[in-house]
């Protein structure tokens, strides 16, 4: 009995030992992308939880065998949760989606912090906003360093430090805008209001979206929805008193808390004829509509999106800038107006004029791997269909001059990976362009057919020695095959291209030569900064680069009238790839004056060998009117010059900004300065404001352009009849106009908490002068007062 009696008290005592036995789990909390440690991530298992160290480690003692709940919580991070297992001590690795509200907006800005050895300017939703009814051209303007190539006052496109066109990339959505940017008068078929951010990436650091970029790259940031079940849209309407015409634009978006959404956007904007100081411009209204649709599912870990975009516009080109005669010609240019052709207010939008249209299709895919990084897939497919109409006879008129359309195909592969001390970003692409010139206008080809084949790889590696120091070096390869079919004018061809590329001719046929050029370019492009931080409140950056660009469509090919530029435009077969060489500095400051001032400089040096420039050559009279020429020329060039920022903050409500940008540019070889660079300009405004709940705003603005003294002298020579005689006149059309000073104003605030109102008066004193940069600016002068009342609902 005794025994058995033991023997129980065995089995009892056992039995209690094990229900009574725990186990200790402990392990780390880190990043998911660059498996940093994180600190304070609070873990739960089951009713016992803890906090991680700078270490990101944990222990939890005393957790019983069987099946528990596990939680992981950080700020700005994705909680965790798992079921677990526990049945012997355990060490485990926690992987949160650490900054998971980078997929709430480009990682440009989120992680700048690495990136900053880009010079990076934002504008801002807010500022968009104020300047809802302008085009992407003249909001980049408030931007230093900046300018716009006019074509009139509608046609507008960015210069960056006196680069623009084929060296400027305009990255919408992740797309590479392609739609024959080399036009100095074809504007980008952007809607602004689409876009949360806009940026603007000067000078050398541009290798992962573009090997040619060598001025900058614009990028356009989508708006981001919030990852909450909600439905989320604005509604706009703007009246604007120059053109008397209207904005109106509608955007909805449905978000789901799983992260799926939906979205669809729309925009029309029509204007008349448009006023300048005394006098409205014939035929210069425009009319433009655009819409966009996107849908997909993203998370940190993973996601997709489809989406399109496409937009249609009608520019009317001033009736005055397409003369018949020498003697019209010469007095318009000459007494700096076409008075013949003011007045006469219309919406009718007639011969000479433009239509563009501009689609995007895009799919992206990407997926982050544990321990490998980020995989990102980008399709995408543009068409852009751009006629100009000329002044024609007959039934011609009703003809394009110009009928041009260009597809292409984009495709690319990124990968990233990130740890705590540093970053690697590569890529792969491939592009196929598809131009053809439609044979029905009845009208010489200026661009020819051709397809062009593009394939480039890039990294870009990133290490961060200290808290205060920072390095980046990049390099990119690209390969650019264009192969085309023209047709040449016997002479041309014998005179200029026979010895060098005889290979090309595939017929001859009367006066006219048949060609088939097969071009190869080759180009490399690398970069490497640095970033340094000596204190909380300083930032230095340098950067050195060199970009090679292969020669666009138009400084090869263009071989004609452009009508809607109102200029001849001659290419060369004969022109090589461009390389620059690019430096740039930047000093960043913050110092404690008043509510604190900030302050940064930015020089840059950019020097080329065979620097692309089109320059005037001479005039020609035909019985399409008379045109002067255009040709595109390699040469030496040096461009310098410093951009500066500044804004004062005199107490919490009132500010003041202010920006100056100088640029000198030298056409080295010809011993002149470089055509058609940006004045000294000083840009001042000053803004009262309040915080919620009315947003109250008022802002004065000043923009300040001194004269361009330095500029080669082009002028040409023109036969006129005068009193019956045939006599030769010199016609200036090298001499800058005069400097100017423009005062703008602005207000607006909520008037309810969704209801918000804008009102901006641009030219406030109606100033009569003309821009350098307006190619038509001998024929007219700059805007005059517009008042702009904008009215935006957000649900």
């Amino acid at each position: 009995m005794k025994l058995l009696l033991n023997f129980v008290c065995f089995l009892v005592g056992i039995t209690l030992f094990n229900a009574q036995k725990t186990y200790t789990v402990s392990g780390t909390v880190q990043d998911f992308h660059d498996k940093t440690f994180l600190k304070d991530a609070r873990v739960t298992i089951g009713e016992k939880s803890t906090l991680t160290d700078a270490q990101g480690r944990f222990t939890i003692r005393g957790i019983s065998e069987g099946k528990h709940n596990l939680a992981a919580m950080h700020p700005a991070c994705e909680p965790f949760s798992e079921v677990i297992e526990v049945s012997e001590n355990l060490h485990i690795t926690l992987s949160l989606e650490h900054h998971i509200h980078d997929i709430e907006t480009v990682a440009l800005h989120r992680r700048q912090t690495a990136a900053v050895l880009m010079t990076v300017k934002t504008l801002d939703n807010s500022t968009i906003a104020r300047n809802s009814t302008e085009n992407l051209g003249n909001i980049l303007q408030r931007i230093s360093g900046v300018s716009t190539l006019k074509t009139g006052n509608s046609i507008s496109k960015p210069v960056i430090h006196g680069l623009y066109g084929s060296r400027i990339s305009i990255i919408n959505n992740g797309v590479r805008m392609a739609e024959q940017e080399w036009g100095v008068e074809h504007a980008p078929s952007i809607e602004t209001t689409n876009f949360e951010r806009i940026n603007v990436i000067k000078g050398s650091g541009t290798l992962k979206y573009s090997g040619d970029a060598v001025g900058g790259v614009v990028v356009l940031e989508p708006k981001i929805f919030p990852a909450r079940d909600s439905i989320i849209g604005e509604v706009l309407i703007s009246g604007i008193s120059n053109g008397r015409g209207a904005k109106v634009g509608a955007d909805l978006a449905k978000i789901w808390q799983n992260r799926w959404f939906v979205r669809g956007a729309g925009t029309y904007q029509k204007l008349g004829d448009l006023y300048i100081p005394h006098h409205t411009l014939q035929n210069t209204g425009t009319e433009e509509h655009s819409m966009n649709f996107s849908f997909g599912n993203r998370n940190f870990v993973q996601g997709f999106e489809a989406s399109y975009s496409g937009i249609s516009q009608n520019f009317g080109i001033f009736r005055g800038s397409h003369l018949g005669g020498p003697e019209d010609f010469y007095n318009a240019v000459a007494k700096g107006n076409s008075v013949a052709y003011y007045d006469d207010f219309r919406y009718k939008i007639t011969n000479p004029k433009q239509e563009v249209s501009h689609h995007i299709a895009k799919l992206e895919a990407y997926k982050r791997f544990y321990g490998f990084g980020k995989l990102s897939f980008h399709y995408s497919f543009q068409l852009n269909n751009r006629k100009e109409y000329d002044l024609r006879r007959g039934e011609l008129n009703d003809l394009p001059s110009m009928d041009l359309r260009l597809i292409t195909h984009q495709a690319k592969l990124e990968h990233l990976i990130e740890r705590e001390k540093w970053q690697l970003e590569s890529g792969i692409s491939g592009a196929l362009q598809d131009n053809y010139p439609n044979p029905a206008t009845q009208a010489r080809r200026l661009i020819p057919d051709y397809y062009r084949y593009d394939a480039g790889l890039f990294s870009v590696f990133q290490y961060r020695f200290s808290k205060k120091l920072n390095a980046e070096f990049g390099a990119r390869y690209d390969f650019n095959r264009y192969d085309a079919y023209k047709y040449y004018d016997e002479n041309e061809w014998d005179r200029r291209f026979e010895n060098l590329f005889s290979s090309f001719v595939i017929k001859r046929s009367g006066s006219r030569v048949l060609t088939r050029p097969v071009l190869d370019f080759h180009n490399i492009s690398a970069n490497a900064g640095i970033r340094y931080r000596p204190g909380q409140n300083w930032d230095l950056s340098v950067n050195v680069s060199r970009a090679s660009r292969t020669p666009n469509a138009a400084e090869l090919f263009a071989d004609g009238l452009h009508h809607s530029a109102a200029i001849i435009e001659r290419g060369d077969l004969s022109i090589e790839k461009e390389e620059v060489y690019h430096f740039s500095l930047s000093a960043k400051g913050r110092i404690p004056v008043l509510k604190g001032l900030e302050v940064e400089i930015n020089p840059y040096l950019m020097t080329s060998d065979n620097f692309i420039n089109q320059v005037p050559t001479g005039i020609q009279n035909s019985n399409r009117g008379i045109f002067m020429i255009w040709d595109y020329l390699q040469t030496k060039a040096r461009i310098y010059g410093v951009d500066a920022d500044l804004e004062l903050n005199f107490t919490d409500n009132f500010k003041w900004n202010s920006q100056v940008s100088a640029l000198h540019g030298d056409d080295l070889k010809n011993d002149e300065p470089l055509i058609l660079m940006m004045p000294l300009n000083f840009k001042n405004s000053l803004e009262f404001s309040l915080g919620k709940p009315s947003k109250l705003y008022f802002t004065l603005e000043n923009e300040t352009f001194l004269k361009q003294n330095r500029f080669p002298v082009r002028n040409v020579n023109l036969d006129l009849i005068e009193s019956g005689q045939l006599v030769t006149r010199t016609l200036d059309t090298s001499t800058p106009p005069a400097g100017y000073s423009v005062f703008n104003a602005a207000a607006g605030m909520d008037v309810f908490r969704n209801f918000n109102v804008n009102f901006r008066i641009n030219n406030l004193l109606n100033t009569e002068y003309r821009d350098y940069l307006n190619r038509l600016r001998f024929f007219a002068p700059e805007l005059g007062r517009s008042l702009i009342l904008t009215l935006k609902y957000n649900f």
